[in-house]
């Protein structure tokens, strides 16, 4: 029960700083448009999907209330929009580093259900940090990814991300409730795994 709670305040934690990150970000590079739908705040409330959450609970996978920006207010929109994009992310890294330095060098001070949190905060961290990167629309790393994507091509890239988040959504049903449920292997777990692994392996160098 205590391992529940302490995931739930996990989920509302991680998610609220990355939501938080995308629209406090945008809001420095001059568009106004995450201000005007109050998602410049760190009230869960604001930035909580209701299908996002649903999912998160019944499958595993899930992502809070995206923040609407508007890039035509940026100086250089494909770089900002790609910054903007990887906020969030790079905010769940920090967390992840912030409740790592107690866990790695107070670890003998702590008491057990404070270690069980921090423990808690530190895989969600990670985990949504993986899953957000991932180079597939809606996700960030779609956005990222932009960057290295040539400018003859960009016209193509952004009717990519347009239309491609509901092929997206049709893959990770069928790989959550076909290829996972019935040959136990997952596409998206193994990315996602991986990523995990690479990161963790770098954070806890000279542990």
């Amino acid at each position: 029960m205590l391992g529940f709670i302490f995931l739930i305040f996990a989920l509302l934690l991680v998610i609220t700083l990355h939501e938080f990150a995308h629209a406090y970000t945008a809001t420095l590079f001059g568009d106004p448009t995450p201000k005007h739908h109050g998602r410049v705040t760190l009230n869960p409330l604001a930035h909580l999907d209701p299908v996002g959450t649903i999912l998160m609970f019944a499958i595993g996978i899930g992502w809070g209330k995206p923040v609407l920006i508007n890039r035509s207010y940026f100086k250089k929109p494909i770089a900002y929009e790609a910054i903007v994009a990887v906020a969030g992310p790079l905010m769940n890294l920090l967390i992840a580093l912030v409740v790592l330095i107690p866990l790695k060098y107070y670890y003998a001070y702590l008491n057990v259900e404070l270690v069980l949190l921090l423990q808690t905060i530190f895989e969600v961290s990670i985990l949504l940090f993986a899953f957000n990167m991932l180079p597939f629309p809606p996700l960030d790393g779609s956005k990222f990814l932009q960057l290295l994507i040539p400018r003859r091509w960009q016209h193509h890239y952004q009717a990519y991300l347009v239309n491609a988040g509901m092929y997206f959504m049709v893959f990770l049903i069928l790989d959550r409730f076909l290829l996972e449920a019935y040959f136990h292997f997952s596409v998206l777990g193994y990315m996602v795994g991986w990523l995990v692994v690479t990161v963790k392996s770098i954070m806890f160098l000279g542990s």
